[in-house]
C-alpha cells in the first residue's frame, strides 16, 4: 500500500511539474525572463544559476513553479511578462494546460501501443431473447455513432453514456451498410442474460468484438480517448451546474491519490497496477488541462480571459484594466480556490474514515 501511495503522489506531483514546465518553455521561447524554475516545493535541496534563471530541486515532490519577471508585480525589464504583447502572453498562459494535455496523450499512447487491437462500438451479436434485435431496432454489424446526442468515440463510451440515461429511452445513431440510421425514442432496459459460458449477467444483451489495430489506428484511438476525457470533464461540470451532482461527489488531491491506491491494490499484477494508475494519471492530466482553462480568477483561463478583455478595451476604448486590480481579483480567486481545496481535503478524509 505504501508503494502505491508513493507512486500516486509522484504521478500527481509530476503532472503539476509538467504544467509548470509548459509555462517555462513557452516563456523562454517568447524571450521572457524566468527568475526561478523549481521542481518540487518546500526547502531547497539543490540549486544552480544559469543565465537569468535559477534552477532548483526542492524537498517535496508535489509540483513546482515557474517564477517569471513581471508576473506578480509590474517590472521595467523589457523581458518581463507584463511588457509582452498579446500573443506572447496567450502562448505562455495556455502552455501549461497544453503540456498537461500532451502528457495525457503520451501516457495513453504508451499504454495502448503494445495492444494488438481494440474493442469497437460495433455490434457483433445479441444474447438469446434480446428484444433490441429487430428490423426497426438494432442489428448485427451496426456501429454505434452516438447516444442521446453524445458522440461515441471509443467502445467504453457505450456503457458510460447508457449509464447516464435514467429514462430507459434512448436516441441512437448507428452506421448500417455505409448509411446513418436514426433510432428515436428507442426503449432499452437492462435484463438478465446468460453468456456463452453459462453465467448470468445483467445488461442490454449486445455483444461487441475487437478489431486489429494499425499504428495509425492507435494514434486515432489515443486522440479519441483524450477527447473522451475532455467530454467527461464537461459532463461533470454540467452535472454540478444542474444540481445532478454536489460537493460530496467531488474529489480533491486526497481523493485522487486514494483512488489510485485502491486501483493499484485491486489489480491482479504489478504490471496491471502500474498501467491502471497510469491510466488514471492520464485522466487527471487532461482534467488539469481543461480545468485550468476555465475563465476563473487565479487559473490560466482567468488570465487568458483578462488578457482578452484588456485587448478589447485597448482596441475599443484605448484603455486597459490596471494590473494591480487584476492581481487583486486573481488573489481573491486564489483564496477561494484554496478554501475549496481545504473543504475537499476534509471531505476526502471523511470518506476514507467512513
Amino acid at each position: 500500500m505504501v508503494l502505491y501511495i508513493i507512486a500516486a503522489l509522484l504521478v500527481f506531483g509530476v503532472l503539476i511539474a509538467v504544467h509548470e514546465l509548459g509555462h517555462f518553455l513557452a516563456a523562454k521561447a517568447c524571450g521572457v525572463r524566468v527568475n526561478e524554475f523549481a521542481i518540487g516545493m518546500g526547502p531547497v535541496l539543490w540549486r544552480k544559476q544559469k543565465g537569468d534563471t535559477q534552477y532548483s530541486l526542492r524537498a517535496f515532490p508535489v509540483g513546482g513553479f515557474c517564477a517569471m519577471e513581471g508576473e506578480e508585480e509590474d517590472s521595467d525589464d523589457p523581458a518581463a511578462l507584463n511588457n509582452q504583447g498579446f500573443w506572447h502572453k496567450l502562448i505562455i498562459f495556455a502552455a501549461g494546460a497544453a503540456m498537461n494535455f500532451l502528457a495525457g496523450l503520451v501516457i495513453i499512447f504508451c499504454l495502448y501501443a503494445p495492444a494488438a487491437g481494440f474493442y469497437q462500438p460495433v455490434i457483433t451479436g445479441f444474447a438469446d431473447g434480446c428484444p433490441l434485435e429487430r428490423a426497426d431496432g438494432l442489428q448485427t454489424g451496426d456501429r454505434i455513432l452516438s447516444i442521446d446526442g453524445e458522440r461515441v468515440y471509443i467502445y467504453s463510451d457505450v456503457s458510460l453514456l447508457m449509464q447516464l440515461n435514467q429514462t430507459g429511452v434512448f436516441d441512437l445513431t448507428v452506421e448500417r451498410g455505409g448509411e446513418k440510421v436514426q433510432l428515436r425514442d428507442f426503449p432499452m432496459e437492462r435484463q438478465t442474460y446468460t453468456d456463452q459460458s453459462g453465467r448470468s449477467y445483467s445488461g442490454y444483451g449486445m455483444y461487441f468484438g475487437a478489431e486489429e489495430a494499425t499504428f495509425g489506428d492507435k494514434l486515432v484511438y489515443t486522440w479519441n480517448n483524450a477527447v473522451d476525457f475532455v467530454r467527461m470533464v464537461r459532463l461533470s461540470l454540467e452535472m454540478l451546474l444542474t444540481g445532478q451532482a454536489g460537493l460530496k461527489d467531488l474529489s480533491g488531491p486526497v481523493g485522487i491519490v486514494s483512488t489510485m491506491v485502491q486501483v493499484g491494490e485491486q489489480s491482479e499484477t504489478v504490471r496491471a497496477a502500474v498501467e491502471n494508475i497510469a491510466y488514471i494519471g492520464a485522466l487527471v492530466a487532461v482534467n488539469l488541462a481543461v480545468m485550468n482553462l476555465l475563465p476563473l480568477p487565479a487559473l490560466d483561463g482567468g488570465r487568458i480571459f483578462f488578457l482578452m478583455i484588456n485587448g478589447i478595451c485597448r482596441y475599443v476604448f484605448k484603455v486597459t484594466i490596471p494590473s494591480k486590480y487584476e492581481n487583486y481579483i486573481h488573489f481573491a480567486g486564489l483564496v477561494l480556490l484554496l478554501a475549496l481545496m481545504v473543504v475537499l481535503v476534509f471531505s476526502d478524509v471523511g470518506k476514507l474514515i467512513k
